[in-house]
């Protein structure tokens, strides 16, 4: 057994001869005083730099906060802990108490990723995540990915409101029983990934304005609030130590990057690899994930794993239900085509103009490997951003969401499911927060504005019915319905993931290193032929028709893996099909 604790910058860091460390970036104040719970106020030191540091005796569990103002004292921005929410103290901590039990996990390789998204509240917490990994693990699933946990303002959140992003949300657990999630996925073999988020702070409980200005970069401002200055020495360093902090300490996997084009300064991305490959154990694997609207591939080539694919999702999107309103319009004209060059070069976008925003979106991806790109059917943005919250299947016609779930699984991309998704879920998932008063106010008509130029929802009427995000039973309405897992439906879905997973685990993950295309057509109505070089020189091929209709003949694959709809010959593509195998 062994413990791991990572030195970082700033917050509170227990010292060999039994003090403690504590630092503070508080540019826009001249003094700070250090105020332990039980012991008089500490004047802390200034450098030049507007760091404020103190060390002093101080037990581990000892509760803290700073007093930037005679009127105001503030949590740790870098607090481990807070047991009392954003609002109230934070707590020292000492991360070497946790004896870790996995202590020769390295981590998976890339191309066994099998990603499971899935948000930690509705799941129960740290614990509630930790019963379920028996069952993902016999499905197939090799890695679950974790919506931000950062501390937040309320009791419930996506998590992307967050303010304190070194400290596990109380309302999951406390950071030992985050360990012990983690520590039992490797024990199984699991990887555990993390969502972070760094391009804006949350409207409740966020005091950096007050002490550090310099923080923020309000020309760099976006929808979701003030910009953050990544150019400051001191910034870039804060976040940079977090992924190591999540990376180093409490051993995650990887993380992912949620809105990097939200992050202006570019720069920072290379010293984000410079210093990771610096501090990581050598032979260990540690995954950097991005989401990223701008379609970057030199981010991905640079050295990032890979990023989301919301291209692939979209167009899919698209294809499974006809809509067209939103994001969804920039790929509705001829989606087949746009599947068919998601298929073979990864991103849709590689430089044409986006209708959306009237801008270039993208860079060419063809030369990358498939297994730079994340695809998905559904996640929590896609799902919960809805008015409603409904799932795909309430959506697409089954034939043909069988056949795309199949190409999800089967294609040399890596696969990402939305929890719930494995046996075909219907319950909701809503976008749901605990805000109060004005704020509570302005968050629930935001929610309905943004839909009022959606066809549907043009009548204030009808926008009154979408949930409010501040209630409790948009929150419960958001947990996944066990009861439909044990129906004969999800039944039905939970044994075709575990074919289509045990498939690709036999046939396709030992060639998956360094897959590429060798290209993709259309080959009728909604219909697309696609073939990659795997590492070992073989070939996959799959032929996919999500219309509905028979589409031209197709060449029966010499080593036929899966065809999702019954043939009554070997060269017909049925309505709502899928035909994978091996050359």
């Amino acid at each position: 057994m062994s413990s791991h604790v990572f030195q970082t910058r700033f917050g509170t860091m227990p010292q060999s001869d039994g003090t403690t460390r504590f630092s503070l970036w508080a540019p826009s104040c001249e003094t700070v005083a250090l105020e332990v719970e039980d012991a008089p106020p500490l004047a802390m030191q200034r450098d030049a730099e507007g760091v404020f540091t103190c060390v002093t005796s101080c037990p581990t569990g000892a509760r803290y906060r700073y007093r930037v103002r005679p009127d105001l004292a503030v949590p740790d921005p870098a607090s481990r802990d807070q047991p009392e929410g954003v609002h109230g103290p934070s707590v020292v901590t000492d991360g070497s108490r946790y004896a870790w039990r996995s202590e020769g996990w390295l981590g998976r390789p890339w191309c066994e990723a099998v990603i499971y998204e899935l948000h930690a509240g509705v799941l129960g917490g740290f614990e509630g995540i930790a019963n379920r990994l028996d069952e993902l693990l016999a499905l197939g699933i090799t890695a679950i990915e974790i919506m931000p946990i950062n501390s937040f303002g309320g009791s419930r959140n996506w998590g992307y409101d967050g303010v304190l992003p070194y400290a596990p949300s109380c309302a999951y657990g406390d950071p030992d029983s985050l360990r012990a999630l983690i520590d039992t996925a490797h024990e199984k073999g699991m990887m555990v990934l993390l969502d972070v988020v760094y391009n804006h702070f949350g409207p409740d409980g966020n005091f950096l304005p007050v002490y550090a200005e310099a923080f923020f970069d309000s020309e760099n401002n976006s929808s979701w609030g003030t910009g953050i200055a990544f150019s400051n020495p001191q910034v870039a360093d804060f976040f940079i130590d977090n992924v190591l902090y999540w990376l180093m300490e409490f051993r995650f996997d990887g993380v992912r990057i949620d809105a990097a084009s939200a992050i202006k300064d570019h720069a920072w991305f290379g010293k984000l690899l410079e210093r990771t490959r610096a501090v990581v154990e050598p032979g260990r694997h540690v995954h950097l994930i991005l989401e990223n609207e701008n379609n970057d591939a030199g981010l991905l080539r640079d050295g990032f794993t890979a990023q989301w694919n919301d291209d692939g999702h979209n167009v899919l999107h698209v294809l499974l239900t006809g809509e067209s309103e939103g994001y969804y319009g920039m790929f509705s004209e001829n989606p087949t085509r746009i599947l068919a060059r998601v298929l073979q070069e990864g991103f849709a976008y590689q430089g044409e103009i986006n209708p959306y925003s009237g801008r270039k979106r993208g860079m060419p991806s063809g030369d990358l490997p498939a297994s730079k790109f994340v695809l998905f059917l559904q996640n929590h943005d896609q799902t919960g951003n809805r008015a409603f919250g409904e799932r795909l299947i309430t959506l697409a016609d089954p034939g043909a969401l069988h056949a795309a779930y199949a190409l999800l699984l089967l294609s040399p991309m890596i696969p990402m499911l939305f929890m719930g998704e494995e046996w075909g879920c219907r319950s909701p998932f809503l976008f749901f927060c605990d805000f109060h008063d004005a704020l509570a106010d302005a968050v629930r008509e935001g929610r309905r504005k943004e839909f009022a130029t959606f066809e549907a929802f043009k009548n204030p009427e009808k926008r009154a019915t979408i949930p409010d995000p501040n209630a409790l039973s948009t929150f419960d309405a958001s947990r996944p319905d066990r009861e439909e897992r044990n129906a004969i439906d999800g039944r039905i879905w939970l044994e075709r993931t575990h074919t289509l997973l045990a498939l690709r685990k036999r046939f396709l993950m030992p060639r998956l290193s360094g897959a590429h295309s060798l290209g993709a057509s259309v080959i009728g109505d909604r219909s697309v032929l696609a073939r990659w070089k795997l590492d070992d020189g073989a070939i996959l091929s799959i032929a996919l028709n999500l219309s509905d209709k028979d589409t031209c003949r197709i060449s029966e694959p010499p080593m036929l893996l899966y065809s999702s709809a019954a043939r009554r010959t070997v060269e017909e593509l049925p309505p709502g099909s899928l035909v994978a195998g091996l050359e």
